[in-house]
């Protein structure tokens, strides 16, 4: 903060370290009139420490309201995805009795759910989670008799669903932003690579252990 300014105020260097961004953002939203902004006789841009908080406040409650919606439009998108014909389709799938089918599907429809917690989650436990999440779809391909190149298949499957339903709201949402498309692409290949690596090390281990 500038030498001799009141604690609520602050100048543009210390709205962008409170918000994590460039000076020259700031400048921008200031001058766009997305964020409430004073000007000083000399024409200085000055911020009153309440209101940039509060703005704070407001925008992670759009970003969480949005984020919520476009999640419950890709679960309704991915749930017509994962129907009895396009399962049966799968050679896989035929191999299973009820019991598992029932799991493998709702295991998919959870897909879309556990990337927005890994979303939310710090690094370390994001990985732990998704890890834990390939662990139960080895538990269920090992009951059901399928192979590891089966099991991971089955996976690729539900992770193409997750997929194509994130994209299908991202469209139907015209979201043009490449930073946008690059970052959800990031996350959903971090949450997907991760589970498929439980679900090897999981075969792995137990081959390695004779099946016990």
């Amino acid at each position: 903060m500038a030498r001799g300014m009141p604690n609520d105020w602050l100048n543009l260097s210390d709205v962008a370290d409170l918000l994590g961004v460039h000076p020259s953002t700031v400048r921008n939203w200031a001058d766009q009139q997305r964020l409430p902004v004073h000007r000083t006789q000399g024409g200085h841009r000055r911020f009153r420490r309440a209101e940039v908080e509060l703005w704070m406040k407001s925008q992670r409650a759009e970003t969480t309201e949005g984020a919520t919606i476009m999640a419950q439009s890709a679960l309704g998108y991915a749930r017509m995805q994962i129907s009895e014909a396009h399962l049966e389709a799968q050679d896989w799938y035929r191999k299973l009795d009820e019991t598992a089918r029932t799991a493998y599907r709702r295991s998919g429809r959870d897909l879309m759910q556990g990337l927005m917690r890994y979303q939310a989650l710090d690094h370390e436990k994001g990985q732990q989670e998704a890890r834990a999440i390939g662990v139960d779809y080895a538990n269920i391909g090992r009951r059901s008799g399928l192979t590891a190149l089966e099991a991971a298949t089955a996976f690729l499957f539900f992770r193409n669903v997750l997929q194509n339903a994130t994209f299908h709201v991202y469209e139907s949402a015209a979201i043009h932003s490449s930073t946008a498309w690059g970052e959800m692409f990031r996350k959903i290949s971090d949450y997907t690579d991760r589970i498929l690596l439980g679900l090897l090390e999981t075969y792995e281990s137990f081959r390695d252990g004779g099946g016990k």
